[in-house]
């Protein structure tokens, strides 16, 4: 079965199948690592963990969300849409830990801890999961005949 062209209903959604296995394995960081850090940390600490690994979460859906929409409208808005997209979660990001960080929060070292964590194993489980997708192939044309 082929993936939905780009314009067809389902388009959008066949280009998401990558995201099961990393969100699984940030919900997994989250249940070892939020009873751990109220254990070590107290309510804040569990507080500033789960919102790091939220945050890790919500910045990648973004950005696979946006990718997904500009390839299943046009493929050549790929790069546009993704640096865009990219640009204005850095800029944001920034402004809101700048922030946090001026508050004083004493989460923040947890939360840091936690999006550290959650960066790596989103990037393990992506990485994972390209290593045993199957790709797409082609048979070159021999010219030469």
């Amino acid at each position: 079965m082929t993936a939905p062209r780009a314009g067809e209903p389902g388009a959008i959604r066949s280009r998401l199948n990558h995201l099961r296995l990393p969100l699984l394995a940030c919900a997994a960081l989250a249940v070892v690592g939020v009873p751990a850090a109220a254990l070590l940390r107290g309510p804040t600490g569990a507080a500033g963990f789960a919102a790091g690994v939220a945050l890790v979460i919500v910045s990648y859906l973004i950005s696979s969300l946006s990718v997904a929409w500009a390839d299943a409208i046009h493929p050549r808005m790929i790069m546009s849409v993704g640096l865009v997209t990219y640009a204005t979660k850095i800029v944001i990001l920034g402004v809101v830990m700048a922030a946090v960080a001026a508050t004083g929060w004493p989460g923040l070292p947890d939360m840091g801890v936690a999006i550290i964590a959650a960066v790596v194993a989103w990037t393990g489980a992506h990485l994972t999961w390209a290593m045993r997708s199957p790709l797409p192939t082609f048979e070159r044309r021999d010219d030469s005949e």
